[in-house]
């Protein structure tokens, strides 16, 4: 922001769990977030699944900045800035597909798929050969940190962010459960795209821990027999955590072994099998002991997850499925969804049908509850652009009492980092307390990379 004390007292009742309400449409705001957050964090890309064979690539971004993310032909995975060394026009312009090269259609650079440049026309008439301009070793610009957690793959626009492991931090504990059920790990479908006009900010802050806004938003999804617990309000029931940069929500499951609660959610014992021996004792225990089964969770800064389980048929009987979701920013006002199906590659298929048909029934593009979220998230993203919303501070403090002490004692369970039963918004106090150091603190400009003779 243009006044440094206007930020300092921004981030200043952010920290309180005051939250000044322009900060879900601000101009000043979206451009620190994009220099000081999506400029350095781990951003998700893609998942292994989505590039299986040699060549296969997608086209991602973070931001404004577009990635072939790519296998080459030994395998290896790069993440290739989409723009041209000679005069910068997009490499590639599809969305995905197979190349063994990548062609630039404004004046014939060719490259192969780990990057390196191997076709540059008329290169001894129109530089003199390799004496003006020398061929190898010139590769499209990779992203300047690249890594993988159970498949996911993540980039950082920083050379300097610290490991994608140390980043995510204590949240691997509850990653695992979504993204590592078999040996195999995950196999994605999508993403469905779409537009919102609607603050990145709210769906990260959502999935991370509203589980306060089921009752009321979501009444009509439990009233029509989606689920089969009887009252949406059972969600105070369940906890929310948070560990390292991320946190999520879960319900409190009936009595019952690990099994019997592993069955009541939908999975049939081929795959309750394998769970067990890829998950530890301590992921078991959440599940067996402690009687919680995680449900949607947020990445900071901007990927979540859901896991649930509706109805699918004309039985009590239900089916689980897993999403990613990424709140891609737009503009202060404006967020691409993207939004993947996720199911373990080795689950019977006719699971792997009937979790596609629960994921879309839910959370696809036309979801019950995809609906019914957006309609508050246009809202209050609409009316945070006025003046008024200036003079206003939302209220984020819920589960906390005057002094600051949690209303509820934490809670004592096998799972990582803190946890509260019942309603309380800690973990959207724990986003923003992340979203507010990063603002506070600026960022260095990175020199730039030359293509030029002999470099």
């Amino acid at each position: 922001m243009d006044d440094p004390a206007d930020l300092t007292t921004v981030l200043a009742d952010v920290r309180r769990g005051m939250i000044p309400a322009h900060v879900y449409n601000d101009e000043e705001i979206f451009r620190l977030e994009a220099q000081r957050i999506f400029a350095r964090s781990w951003v998700f890309l893609a998942h292994e699944s989505e590039i299986p064979a040699p060549g296969d690539y997608v086209v991602r971004r973070i931001l404004d900045d577009s990635f072939i993310v790519v296998r080459d032909e030994h395998g290896a995975v790069h993440a290739l800035f989409n723009m041209c060394l000679h005069r910068g026009m997009q490499v590639c312009r599809a969305e995905l597909g197979n190349a063994s090269h990548f062609r630039c259609p404004y004046h014939g650079w060719s490259y192969r798929n780990d990057g390196r440049l191997v076709g540059l026309p008329f290169h001894r008439e129109a530089y003199g050969g390799d004496a003006g301009f020398r061929r190898s070793d010139q590769r499209l610009l990779p992203a300047p940190a690249l890594d993988t957690y159970n498949g996911l793959v993540f980039a950082s626009l920083d050379p300097d962010a610290p490991p994608l492991r140390e980043f995510l931090g204590d949240f691997v504990f509850y990653l695992d459960y979504y993204t590592r059920q078999s040996p195999s790990g995950i196999e994605l479908r999508g993403p469905q795209r779409w537009r919102i006009k609607a603050n990145w900010k709210i769906g990260a802050e959502n999935f991370a821990g509203d589980m306060y806004h089921t009752p009321h938003t979501h009444t009509s999804v439990v009233e029509i027999g989606l689920f089969r617990e009887p009252k949406a309000e059972k969600r105070k029931d369940g906890c929310t955590y948070w560990a390292g940069s991320g946190g999520g929500t879960t319900y409190k499951l009936p009595p019952g072994d690990l099994r019997e609660r592993l069955r009541y959610v939908g999975y049939p014992d081929v795959m309750i099998d394998k769970m067990l021996r890829e998950w530890s004792p301590a992921q078991r225990a959440v599940i067996g002991e402690d009687g919680f089964m995680v449900s949607a969770a947020s990445v900071f800064p901007n990927l979540s997850f859901v896991h649930n389980w509706p109805k699918v048929g004309e039985s009590d009987d239900v089916l689980p499925f897993i999403s990613l979701r990424q709140w891609q920013p737009v503009g202060p006002d404006e967020t691409e969804v993207l939004s993947w199906f996720a199911v373990d590659k080795e689950a019977p298929e006719e699971f792997k049908a009937l979790s596609y048909k629960a994921y879309l029934m839910c959370f696809g593009s036309s979801g019950m509850f995809e609906q019914d979220d957006v309609e508050n998230w246009v809202s209050l993203t609409s009316t945070a652009a006025g003046t008024m919303a200036r003079r206003l501070l939302l209220n984020s403090r819920m589960g906390l009492l005057a002094d600051d002490e949690p209303v509820v004692a934490p809670l004592e369970w096998s799972g990582a980092g803190t946890a509260y039963v019942g309603y309380g918004e800690y973990n959207q106090r724990a986003l923003l307390a992340r979203w507010a150091d990063c603002l506070e603190t600026p960022v260095r400009t990175p020199s730039a990379v030359g293509f030029g003779t002999g470099s």
